[in-house]
């Protein structure tokens, strides 16, 4: 054959000339750039896929490397983008073959919007609400990390759509979210270009269990959320992270958000431990595995990332400890026992006490049962002038004072982390000018407090023991509870049901005695736990770590006891009870009248009247001034009280 092909092109040399000009002309037709009527019809998909369809199809690149350029035809058609047409994204293909030193371009971005308006403007948003979803995510991404130009290559973005997204096989979002197939190949995806990251989660506990098939384990889209992804160097990104970890983790992040450091992440401030700072975040082990940084041994030094001067106790801190598992917390589980308790049986007993008290002055105020009027003519003629008596001495005054703002301040600088969930303390934190400094203004106060608290103690001291052969530790005088007083409360639950008159009161009543021994009980509480959290290292290197677990619920239950006791039974009983309403200015003044005195210490005014001794105690009224400026600052001490309580309850109720 091929002897007698080549005789007959030797034998017919025109015939063969033909051949080769017929041929040559045929190429340059193909090849010849189209004209402008044939760009007005693209090629249709299926000349498109001709080529690309076949397996290892592929042409060199601007840098003269073959890429490869097979679609499978089967998969595209099965894919969101399977209606559409080819030219419908590669604008710039006009014609087979393509022209030369075109660059192809495609835009995911503009191309959805555009597709997004259209729907829109025929009022399709309904039908096309995946398409809307395809737009939002847009939308996150163009304010992604991925979205900026790369620092190795300005021309081009860090990452764009179709590197993430195969974009000729994206599957329609549809479905459990877990057994999508893009979600499962998300580790291997994002590895492309974070290869040393993808072969640290490979190694984590993560990715084990996402090798093994469990598809619930985390892959990165799961903390670093699908589109919008931002530098975990953010505070705001390490926030997302950490809220991130509580969707599969619900009840670790619950116990975390209980904690100092939870509580300041929950307020928008990134500086305390979060998830990934003791467990790791790409690199993630089970506690129990040696090299964990939570494990055991590794505890410590995990610790001291943060706390430099950490000590062996710190390892025993319980950061994801519950107060309802007394098994695993048995000591933070008594404690938060024994606070319901003291909470319940304080509030039970002095609600119960001032609702009784208001109805029983109502009553006698209805049945015109008046105080007894002191008639100044019955006084000494030199007594008649005086008509106050002189109740606080100005040290006593001033000490109250200080003691009020001190614990106000302590209330509001305090309760934006104990109630970090609620609505408002996000915005009360940044009115005090973030944790760290509302905690500096809550030791300052602190220390007033306790300043007058140990100076009243010492007082106290030096004047009990210049007297004390004379001192009558259960006289009159002395705020030590006595049997008398036990008598009293029986008399004036007897008068609350109206079946006994009214009793007589000494210098001072049992519930002001009360008042005046509960902070021995709330400082031995607040103030040592408060120390303990104070000074960490100090506390650590003497008592393991649970106690400041233990620390922490004592110190806020207190608290919370102390703020609402003071501003709803302490303020009924000098404020609000119908025989002082709107206010008394009695500790802002020193001085209440002696008709009122003899209304509520009549025993001690009788007493000091038979003795003799009631001049020593006889003032004159309040100036005008004195008086306007002692309401002023009442009312004010008042209302700001009111507002804390407001925070207080609506912080534990959860509003």
């Amino acid at each position: 054959m091929r002897a007698r092909g080549s005789a007959f092109i030797g034998n017919h040399p025109g015939t063969f000339r033909f051949f080769i000009i017929l041929m040559m002309v045929q190429w340059c037709v193909l090849s010849a750039p189209l004209s402008a009527q044939d760009r007005v019809t693209p090629p249709e998909n299926a000349m498109c896929l001709g080529c690309h369809n076949m397996a290892g199809f592929g042409m060199p690149g601007p840098d003269g490397e073959k890429r490869g350029l097979h679609v499978t035809a089967d998969k595209f058609n099965a894919s969101v983008h399977g209606v559409q047409k080819c030219v419908s994204c590669h604008e710039d293909i006009v014609g087979v073959p393509h022209e030369k030193g075109v660059e192809h371009k495609v835009g995911c971005v503009q191309c959805h919007r555009d597709l997004w308006d259209e729907a829109r403007l025929a009022g399709e948003e309904a039908q096309e609400a995946k398409l809307g979803e395809v737009v939002l995510q847009i939308e996150s991404y163009m304010n992604s990390v991925h979205a900026r130009p790369s620092m190795a290559d300005q021309s081009r973005t860090n990452a764009t759509c179709y590197d993430c997204h195969d974009a000729h096989y994206v599957k329609p979002i549809n479905g459990d979210e877990l057994d999508r197939p893009l979600r499962q190949a998300t580790p291997e995806v994002c590895g492309n270009c974070h290869s040393e990251i993808a072969a640290a989660y490979q190694a984590s506990v993560h990715g084990m269990e996402h090798a093994e098939g469990n598809v619930a384990a985390a892959t990165c889209i799961d903390c670093h959320t699908p589109h919008n992804i931002d530098s975990p160097e953010l505070d705001t990104n390490k926030l997302v992270i950490t809220e991130n970890c509580g969707n599969c983790h619900e009840a670790a992040a619950d116990s975390y958000m209980h904690t100092y450091h939870g509580k300041v992440n929950r307020l928008g401030y990134a500086y305390t431990a979060k998830c990934f700072d003791c467990h790791g975040s790409h690199d993630i082990k089970r506690v129990e595995d040696p090299v964990s940084r939570v494990h055991m041994d590794n505890r410590l030094q995990t610790c001291q990332t943060c706390h430099e001067t950490a000590t062996a106790g710190y390892a025993t801190f319980q950061p994801h400890g519950t107060s309802d598992n007394f098994t695993d917390y048995p000591q933070m589980w008594m404690a938060t026992k024994g606070m319901i308790g003291l909470l319940i049986g304080t509030f039970a007993f002095f609600w119960m006490h001032s609702a009784l008290w208001f109805y029983r002055e109502r009553q006698d105020r209805k049945q015109g049962k008046n105080r007894p009027f002191v008639d100044m003519a019955e006084l000494p003629e030199e007594f008649q002038t005086k008509t106050h008596f002189r109740r606080f001495p100005r040290w006593w005054r001033i000490a109250h004072l200080v003691g009020a703002l001190s614990i106000m301040t302590l209330v509001l600088t305090g309760v934006g982390v104990l109630y970090s969930d609620a609505s408002w303390a996000p915005g009360l934190m940044k009115l005090l000018g973030g944790p760290q400094v509302s905690a500096w203004i809550h030791r300052v106060a602190a220390i007033g407090f306790m300043g007058v608290f140990f100076i009243h103690l010492v007082y106290f001291a030096i004047k009990i023991g210049a007297n004390i052969r004379s001192f009558e530790w259960f006289g009159p005088n002395s705020l030590i509870p006595s049997l008398q007083d036990f008598k009293d409360a029986i008399e004036m639950f007897k008068w609350f049901f109206g079946v006994g008159p009214r009793p007589y009161f000494d210098r001072w009543t049992y519930w002001e005695k009360f008042d005046y021994w509960a902070p021995f009980w709330g400082m031995t509480i607040i103030g040592v736990s408060g120390m303990m959290m104070w000074l960490p290292d100090l506390t650590a290197s003497y008592l393991p770590g649970w106690v400041f677990n233990v620390a922490a619920i004592v110190h806020g239950e207190e608290a919370f006891l102390a703020a609402v006791f003071l501003f709803t039974v302490h303020f009924f009983n000098n404020h609000f009870r119908p025989d002082n309403f709107p206010q008394s200015t009695t500790m802002f003044t020193g001085r209440m009248s002696l008709d009122e005195y003899r209304h509520e210490h009549r025993r001690d005014y009788e007493r000091l009247l038979a003795s003799g001794e009631l001049g020593k105690y006889l003032v004159n009224a309040p100036t005008p001034p004195q008086s306007r400026a002692a309401s002023l600052l009442g009312a004010t001490l008042i209302t700001v009280g009111l507002i804390l309580l407001t925070l207080v309850i609506t912080g534990f109720l959860g509003l």
